[in-house]
């Protein structure tokens, strides 16, 4: 019955690949879907793409065990700052001067904006480094899973799940993404509702389950009884870094911005910030809070020896053959749905704006979408390896690298992106100080770690004070840098001029 749900599973996927092909012919349609995604698909393509496996098992066990119930703060995080404030500060504009300035990717928007063919590559080669060993990380939590649910090697999952990805995002590109994600998104969404009402009821409900959290004590922790339990946990500070960089980093990161750049039109931006709010309140709210009981299974996993990976897994492996079935396809579904947009960013830049920039000036259309799709499967390969290569030998870098990567992409960019949507008076020159430093800064937490400060020594510490370090260089340093031709910048902000004519229900008039 399980193997019979996965095959299903894998041939639907597949099928909408080929089904989408039509789709999928120039970079227009292969990268952006023609920009005419409507609001359901953009609203899933965006959350899907926001959780991954990651989350629903790395970051739900590890800050659940952290924190407590107080853990769900993140997931609110995620809905309100991540999704909501992202959708309606970012959505609509982005929308806008994106296809005002003809651009696919964030580089080219880049270069686009500040007229500046450096800054274009400069983004590219950010996006490129420190994409990939994100893009690893995705396969990470699926090992105990798989080991939970069926007798297969963690190796054989690895290569399926790269292997299905490829074909669809291949065959399909952007539209068959969204559509996939579209049904990833309905399962990731009745998987965790069932599962949280299942994991609960197995310790006698939600009010006993919460009544034993709050008996649970950690004299290393914290002498405070009933702490985890609590509203904001035994360390809101900590917390509060947290929330502040699984929701608001998403701001910065290429593969969510470029969710906006493919939406149909005003109506679809108004709905699809409903859609994707709600999305993320019940998977990414469901997962932190599923993770706020992991302490009650204490006595079956020895975090120390077994790793925060393996809380999740402990939680779900009581529950029925059919459940843990839905637990295994919600996951998969989750990491194949932000692998495909990681692996569509990676190989739309590499093309778009390095490759064709430096080396092809004149590459026609359909060899930049040959291009795209060689590389996807390069991308999808190299992943793969660095996957196979920590499960069979623990190697403890490229984990670090991993956790690195989201702080370093959304601190290089979340900041001069929102700015150059809004502020004519941005500079090229407070760009680069703000990549440079948010790349070398999260590269040097790798290696000299022990020497920062200790209240950034972490990982997801050092990430949110790079992303606010930028909201400070990039208005600071544009205020002593050359400043663009206004006549450059009057043109680029053209586009929120002109005139377009509405119907009576959605305006009044004068």
């Amino acid at each position: 019955m399980k193997l019979l749900l996965l095959i299903i599973y894998f041939a639907v996927l597949a099928g909408i690949g080929l089904y989408c092909r039509k789709h999928a012919t120039d970079v227009n349609g292969f990268v952006l879907g023609g920009r005419s995604v409507g609001p359901w698909l953009t609203a899933f393509a965006y959350g899907t793409s926001y959780f991954s496996a990651v989350v629903f098992v790395g970051y739900a066990g590890q800050f659940g065990w952290k924190y407590g119930i107080a853990a769900t703060w993140a997931g609110i995080g995620n809905a309100m700052i991540g999704s909501l404030l992202a959708w309606v500060i970012l959505g609509r504009r982005t929308r806008i001067m994106t296809q005002h300035l003809d651009s696919a990717t964030m580089p080219q928007f880049f270069g686009g904006r500040f007229g500046s063919r450096s800054l274009k590559i400069g983004a590219s080669s950010i996006i490129f480094i420190f994409l990939i060993p994100y893009t690893a990380s995705l396969y990470n939590g699926l090992s105990r899973l798989f080991g939970m649910a069926f007798d297969m090697d963690y190796s054989v999952c690895i290569i399926l799940m790269a292997v299905l990805t490829a074909v669809y995002v291949i065959a399909g590109g952007y539209m068959a993404t969204a559509i996939n994600d579209f049904i990833q998104g309905i399962i990731m969404l009745a998987g965790i509702s069932t599962i949280i009402m299942a994991v609960l009821k197995s310790k006698g409900g939600f009010m006993a389950a919460l009544d034993g959290l709050a008996k649970v004590t950690d004299e290393s922790v914290t002498a405070t009884p009933g702490i985890f339990a609590s509203f904001f946990g035994p360390d809101p500070l900590n917390l509060m870094f947290v929330v502040l960089l699984t929701s608001l980093g998403t701001w910065g990161l290429p593969q969510m911005v470029q969710k906006f750049y493919a939406i149909k039109n005003e109506e679809s931006i108004k709905k699809g910030t409903v859609i994707s709010t709600l999305f993320a309140l019940v998977v990414a709210g469901g997962s932190y809070f599923l993770g706020g009981f992991g302490r009650l299974f204490s006595d079956q996993v020895d975090v120390a020896a077994q790793g925060y990976d393996s809380i999740i897994p402990t939680m779900l492996s009581g529950l029925s053959p059919v459940l843990i079935s839905l637990v295994v396809i919600l996951v998969l579904s989750a990491s194949m749905s932000t692998l495909s947009s990681l692996v569509i960013a990676s190989s739309s830049t590499l093309t778009i704006d390095f490759l064709k920039e430096l080396f092809w000036h004149k590459m026609e259309d359909k060899k930049q979408v040959l291009c795209m799709r060689i590389l996807i499967v390069v991308f999808i390969a190299i992943s793969s390896v660095l996957a196979l290569i920590q499960y069979k030998s623990n190697v403890t870098f490229i984990a670090q690298l991993m956790g690195v990567s989201w702080g370093a992409l959304a601190g290089a960019f979340l900041a001069p992106f929102l700015y150059a949507l809004y502020a004519r008076g941005v500079t090229k020159a407070s760009c680069w100080v703000c990549f440079l430093f948010s790349s070398v800064l999260m590269t040097a937490n790798i290696f000299l770690r022990p020497s920062f400060p200790e209240i950034i020594q972490s990982p997801i510490n050092c990430g949110v004070a790079a992303m606010l370090a930028g909201l400070v260089i990039v208005p600071v340093v544009s205020l002593f840098t050359k400043k663009p031709e206004k006549k450059f910048v009057e043109d680029a902000f053209a586009c929120y001029e002109k005139r377009t004519e509405v119907s009576r229900k959605t305006s009044l008039g004068k």
